[in-house]
């Protein structure tokens, strides 16, 4: 029996999505409902990238060590035992100890099920679906970014009320019932993946496997020394480093910002209206954006739009220095600024993306555009690092003036760049 894609991509991509924005986005609104200081949640939480960074040295692992059907498989099997270690241990004395342990399970599993799916597409579909399917996808991607720091928040507020304001028994029904959703989707793909002969199941043992572990180590080295060998390799890497450092040190202090109380200096949004703001009209904005920053590039190439994006991905930071002195009341005020904000973050994130496209261009694409995705992950990951502390140094006002600030570093090594004026421009 061949399965329709349409049996699997979308779950596929769906169960992708959950666990990223777990780590990333639910985590922080977790350790601020139970007490822990925005110094400490931006710190340990930042540091929940590295799986990501690091994940090019384990990918070639997932091409000779079985399938890419098993790998997806056994990590959406340890994802589940990840949601279902946390909701065990939130109630618990070791909470702090707990949680970080599976989120960092969770971490490296959903990394390496991003390797494993993303190889998957590739041989389950023939190129016409491949193409047909790539907006799929990214839209259930996106439902699950929705689902995650939006409905699921929501159910934990709502939860809180129903049991009385008790967070740690709310949060810890919430992840329990993610180990369910996890547990459907093994048992769901288990069934309905094809099974491509191309995705033949390798051992480690016997003179292919010798062969493939030299050629892998041989190969990678070559693929590290090639992209460093790159033109203009030292503008490059500033770029892939300092482009989005405004976002870097805004993304975590932002939600902690929508709910620390106004006697904190924050907004005071109870789960429910967070879930609104950022899990459903931010995550809408940014996918708003991104669908028309991509039109734009698609028509005009990318050193056309290159400094409106620049513009677009850092001038709307300045709304949460108004939303920090104005303090507004009106939940649509608020709507109405993070969608600005994240719309401008879609819009301008585009620029990023195809300038990674354009660095990994050559005879290692696939590895450097890798190695390109690293890089992307360390820069969110390093600013992160210190936010919170930062800006319990100086307070939420502060802290907004000095990301405006740093979008001075945008321009800058945007500058460094030399652009094909061809480049992904449609041709006529």
């Amino acid at each position: 029996m061949k399965s329709s894609p349409w049996a699997w991509v979308p779950s596929l991509y769906f169960a992708e999505g959950l666990p990223y924005v777990a780590v990333m986005t639910i985590s922080l609104i977790l350790y601020k409902q139970l007490g822990l200081s925005n110094a400490d949640i931006t710190f340990y939480t930042s540091w929940l990238y590295l799986p990501w960074v690091i994940k090019p040295l384990w990918s070639p692992f997932v091409d000779i060590i079985k399938s890419k059907r098993w790998w997806i498989t056994a990590m959406q099997l340890l994802i589940g035992a990840a949601f279902g270690g946390i909701a065990f241990t939130i109630p618990t004395s070791i909470w702090l100890q707990g949680t970080l342990c599976f989120f960092w399970l969770m971490a490296f599993s959903s990394a390496t099920h991003d390797i494993a799916a993303d190889g998957f597409y590739m041989l389950g579909l023939d190129q016409h679906d491949q193409a047909c399917f790539v907006g799929i996808r990214s839209t259930f991607y996106r439902l699950a970014m929705i689902m995650g720091q939006g409905f699921l928040v929501m159910i934990a507020g709502n939860l809180q009320v129903v049991f009385r304001g008790s967070i740690a028994f709310s949060w810890s029904l919430t992840f329990y019932g993610l180990l369910g959703l996890f547990v459907a989707f093994w048992l769901w793909h288990n069934y309905i993946l094809p099974r491509p002969k191309e995705d033949d199941e390798r051992g480690m043992s016997g003179e292919k496997g010798t062969l493939s572990i030299k050629a892998m180590f041989a190969e990678l080295g070559e693929t590290v020394i090639s992209f460093f060998k790159k033109p203009q390799v030292v503008a490059g890497i500033l770029f892939m480093l300092l482009y989005r450092m405004p976002e870097g040190l805004l993304v975590k202090v932002s939600s902690l910002f929508l709910l620390d109380p106004q006697s904190a200096g924050g907004l005071g949004l109870s789960p429910m209206e967070y879930g609104l703001v950022q899990g459903t009209v931010g995550v809408v904005g940014l996918t708003i954006g991104g669908i028309i920053g991509g039109i734009c590039a698609g028509k005009d190439g990318l050193k056309r739009w290159l400094w409106p994006m620049v513009c677009a991905i850092t001038l709307p930071d300045a709304v949460y220095i108004y939303l920090s002195y104005a303090l507004p009341s009106s939940l649509f005020i608020v709507n109405l600024c993070v969608f600005v904000e994240q719309f401008g973050y879609g819009f301008g994130f585009t620029a990023y993306m195809l300038y990674l496209i354009y660095y990994s261009q050559g005879k290692y694409k696939t590895s450097h555009y890798a190695l390109c995705t690293a890089f992307m992950a360390l820069s969110m990951m390093i600013p992160g690092l210190y936010a919170g502390a930062l800006q319990e140094l100086v307070g939420y006002r502060n802290f907004f003036i000095i990301v405006m600030c740093t979008c001075a570093v945008t321009f800058l090594v945007t500058a460094l760049l030399k652009i094909d004026p061809k480049f992904g421009k449609k041709e006529k």
